[in-house]
């Protein structure tokens, strides 16, 4: 992964995190706009019981808990599993983000041991899941699945897995990190998919815009001990009414325009593909979240990007991931709010001449 380093003059941006609308004062705004003046920051009817009921009722589960991150929340629910089974090892694709972006806390803070499933570059199969050659606590799936291009399986594999995963014993767990925009892809609801899962993790601070905050969700006894886990990490809900406030925005304002992102998200693959100069991964996108393969070496693409962010106010990328190839890259787009009047020609035309000048300078060296 590399970062690169954003120029002054942005005026428009494709990157998750640079919207206008995630500053502190127009989250803030937002706020005070939409709460009510007498609503406690504590206790029943706070952000955060508010927020933890709304989202139960949203995903049909018995109970949610607040956290401060997706990090606690996935290692509460694998912790939960481990000790209740007495079974330390869990599986997941190799990409999973426990093991890709948590500095291995599974392993440190919880003593827990990771058996991968599949290989990197696709989805994992029921089969994958029968060949595992240790009992295992606990399956995960990401919906989409964010390293290998937003994939998703398809519902009757999915259920397939379920039930292979159930059959040998294992709590089956959701990173529903992006489960949201997932489902967009499935003809199916949010709380369809929630509900075929033991438990289950949802993000608020990537599409849906939230400085931060996760909701874990089960069954009552399991969403209990995950309290209990929570005092135990430094994670309590107790006084994080800014997170459950956020949290409430974001269900008012960006989940009900979801299909909208995932359109947005169609026509700008499909102006990128059509360009010749990079291609789409998957080619077509089955959520608002896709990669962008780009045929010239990171360094080069970095340095052609900020030239024509410079040149342009359009920032499209700020990490470029490096791909076994050496003269090839690729980065990821998330299509929301902020993003969404971006239009696809001006990316592709972007992208048209970044691949131009980084050959250039290929060229040139």
């Amino acid at each position: 992964m590399i970062w690169v380093e954003p120029p002054d003059g942005i005026r428009r941006s494709l990157y998750l995190g640079s919207s206008e609308r995630r500053k502190p004062h127009a989250v803030l705004r937002r706020m005070l706009d939409a709460l009510p003046e007498d609503m406690p920051p504590m206790g029943a009817g706070d952000p955060v019981d508010t927020l933890q009921q709304r989202v139960a009722a949203l995903l049909g589960k018995e109970a949610a808990l607040l956290l401060p991150t997706g990090k606690m929340a996935q290692q509460i629910a694998l912790r939960i599993n481990a000790d209740r089974s007495g079974i330390r090892t869990f599986a997941a694709h190799p990409t999973c983000h426990l093991v890709n972006w948590e500095l291995d806390g599974y392993a440190h803070v919880h003593n827990l041991d990771f058996q991968p499933l599949g290989n990197d570059r696709e989805l994992f199969t029921a089969a994958h899941i029968r060949a595992v050659p240790v009992p295992v606590s606990t399956v995960v799936w990401e919906l989409p699945q964010r390293e290998i291009g937003g994939l998703l399986p398809d519902w009757d594999t999915l259920a397939e897995q379920l039930r292979t995963a159930r059959d040998l014993g294992a709590r089956t767990h959701l990173d529903g990190a992006r489960l949201w925009e997932a489902q967009t892809g499935y003809d199916q609801s949010a709380a369809d998919i929630a509900g075929v899962f033991d438990s289950v993790y949802v993000s608020l601070y990537k599409t849906l815009e939230a400085p931060r905050g996760a909701v874990l969700l089960g069954d009552r006894s399991f969403v209990t001990e995950a309290s209990r886990w929570a005092v135990r990490l430094g994670g309590e809900s107790a006084g994080n009414w800014p997170l459950g406030a956020a949290g409430l925005l974001a269900l008012d304002d960006i989940v009900p325009r979801m299909s909208t992102y995932r359109d947005h998200a169609l026509r700008m693959a499909e102006a990128i593909n059509a360009t010749e100069s990079a291609r789409t991964v998957p080619d077509v996108p089955r959520t608002p979240y896709f990669q962008v393969e780009l045929p010239v070496g990171p360094e080069s693409a970095a340095s052609a990007h900020t030239e024509l962010c410079e040149e342009t106010g359009l920032e499209v990328f700020r990490t470029l991931r490096t791909r076994d190839e050496p003269d090839t890259c690729a980065f990821e787009i998330s299509i929301t709010e902020a993003s969404s009047d971006i239009a696809p020609a001006d990316v592709a035309a972007f992208l048209t001449e970044l691949v131009q000048r980084a050959r250039q300078m290929d060229a040139a060296a």
